[in-house]
């Protein structure tokens, strides 16, 4: 198989070049910029990116082994990845005068490989224009020896560069961000193209590769899988089964702040459908008893949190043959817990999967999802047999209904919250937008209702109500890190508000939040 290697310098998007070269079928790994050189032989690429970064090339150690350009692959350099290469191979890297952050306008030049046919349009003189994204106060004022110039703008003449007889390449702008309109255009070309990489990542391909390495690694050892109902958990519960079948045993812990009927769903879909072996533990009124009085969201968590791992450590003595504890773990969790083996990994955020179960259970990790990506889970557990609706259904966080209830948590809250978040994914999935031929469910990338600890004066018949307030919340965000909310119809709205009313009772009142993200967050709490 065709792999290519992206060296990380830091940059906060390294992420989105994986995803772009993934898109185009090909597998790649994300690396520290230090990565050892005999490591990168043994890793044996098709070609090498080279990451954006924060620092300036000529003052810091941010630093990758020049000897990468003597392995006879191409190479392309991404925003401080052509600085490095620019200055590594004999080029001049200054201070610009003029910093470009956001949009920019390239011409293209010399009909390179790279951007040949590709433009969102021309000038007057017939010379193609690109739509770019730039993050960058350095620039490349000097060519390296054997480079030739491939775009510009006016306030950086040396926006790109290639030496095309070395397969060398290098761009100043972002192509992994979706600013830069033909930039995944861009990447695919490089990787299919100029590195000759054969798309032969897909996941029917996975599957076999994946449940011969869980067989090899497992033999007549069984496993346990905390399953939380969620797409990651779900989707390795599944590739798990199909690889040792009665060898696995899933946990499910219901914590009673599920989705309406969640409990049952999972159960109908493991256990019945699918036939694995499924553990259901209703310990719903422990963590209500353990909840209640608290109105921290931090410490809920915690609770929660805590809880969980109390509950499956006490089921998990009770499977006396289990030797590996398996975790949904995916690609995003290891590269932003720089879980890389050097740890020089630029850190963005810890991840602590199964609740971050302890050493004491004295199990071997089995985590067979650690290197895809969310969609590509998604795409997997389709070609597992899971339902499609599952697979694709909303983020729930792990906490569930515990922090989508404001203040303490009671059953009597989750309650009438399971019915209303009912009530509006239901209409949601009921109402096609004509436009586009979709569902709003499929049109938003997150929605939920929230419960509000506040009552509201309300009439109903010819009598006055103080009844509890929701709130419906629905996001739309390629990324999750930025969201805008979603514009969804007022009868859509009017319908879930009307249902809500009349067929909850308890709840007098439902608004919509309107705020994007930032400055809002996507949960409320």
């Amino acid at each position: 198989m065709d792999k290519i290697l992206i060296l990380d310098f830091g940059s906060q998007v390294a992420q989105l070049i994986a995803r772009r070269v993934r898109e185009a079928h090909v597998y790649c790994e994300l690396h520290p910029y230090d990565m050892p050189i005999d490591a990168i032989r043994a890793f044996n690429p098709k070609a090498i990116i080279l990451s954006g970064g924060p620092n300036s090339v000529y003052e810091s150690d941010y630093q990758a082994d020049p000897a990468l350009f003597s392995l006879g692959v191409p190479v392309l350099g991404i925003c401080y990845g052509m600085q490095w290469m620019a200055q590594t191979l004999g080029g001049k890297v200054e201070s610009g005068d003029t910093r470009e952050f956001g949009y920019a306008e390239i011409r293209a030049r010399g009909h390179s490989k790279l951007f040949n046919g590709l433009q969102d349009r021309s000038n007057a003189e017939g010379h193609g224009l690109l739509d770019v994204w730039m993050s960058h106060g350095d620039k490349v004022t000097a060519l390296p020896d054997g480079f030739t110039l491939i775009a510009e703008t006016p306030s950086c003449p040396i926006a790109a560069m290639a030496d095309e007889a070395r397969g060398f390449y290098a761009v100043q702008f972002h192509p992994e961000v979706t600013h830069t309109k033909r930039g995944t255009d861009i990447l695919h070309r490089f990787v299919l193209s100029i590195a000759g990489a054969a798309p032969s990542w897909t996941m029917p391909n996975y599957i076999d590769e994946a449940v011969k390495k869980i067989r090899e690694q497992v033999g007549d050892e069984e496993v346990i899988l905390g399953l939380s109902g969620g797409v990651d958990s779900s989707v390795a519960a599944a590739l798990i089964h199909r690889a040792i079948g009665e060898q696995l045993t899933c946990v499910f812990v219901d914590h009673g702040l599920l989705r309406l009927n969640e409990g049952q769903m999972v159960m109908d879909m493991f256990a019945r459908n699918l036939g694995v072996k499924v553990v259901h533990v209703d310990a719903s009124a422990e963590f209500m008893g353990k909840l209640a009085g608290e109105t921290d969201p931090e410490k809920k968590r915690k609770i929660i949190g805590a809880e969980f791992v109390e509950v499956f450590q006490a089921e998990s003595k009770k499977l006396t043959n289990a030797k590996w504890l398996a975790q949904g773990t995916i690609y995003p969790d290891v590269i932003e817990s720089a879980g890389a083996k050097t740890k020089k990994a630029h850190t963005i955020k810890s991840h602590h999967n199964v609740g971050g179960l302890p050493e004491t259970l004295n199990l071997k990790l089995l985590e067979p999802l650690r290197e895809l990506f969310k969609d590509e889970v998604r795409e997997l557990g389709v070609a597992l047999g899971l339902p499609h609706e599952m697979v694709y259904r909303h983020p729930f966080p792990g906490p569930g209904l515990g922090v989508r209830i404001l203040g303490e948590v009671k059953a009597e809250y989750a309650s009438l919250l399971q019915r209303a978040d009912a009530i509006f994914i239901e209409e949601l999935r009921n109402t096609i937008d004509e436009a586009s031929g979709k569902s709003w469910y499929d049109l938003t990338s997150q929605a939920f209702a929230v419960f509000l600890p506040v009552k509201s004066v309300g009439v109903m018949g010819d009598g006055r109500t103080y009844e509890w307030v929701v709130a419906l919340r629905a996001v739309v965000t390629s990324d999750f890190m930025t969201a805008h909310w979603a514009e969804l119809p007022y009868s859509l709205l009017g319908r879930t508000s009307n249902r809500i009313i009349n067929e909850v009772r308890g709840i007098n009142r439902v608004v919509y939040d309107v705020s994007g993200k930032p400055p809002a967050t996507i949960e409320w709490e």
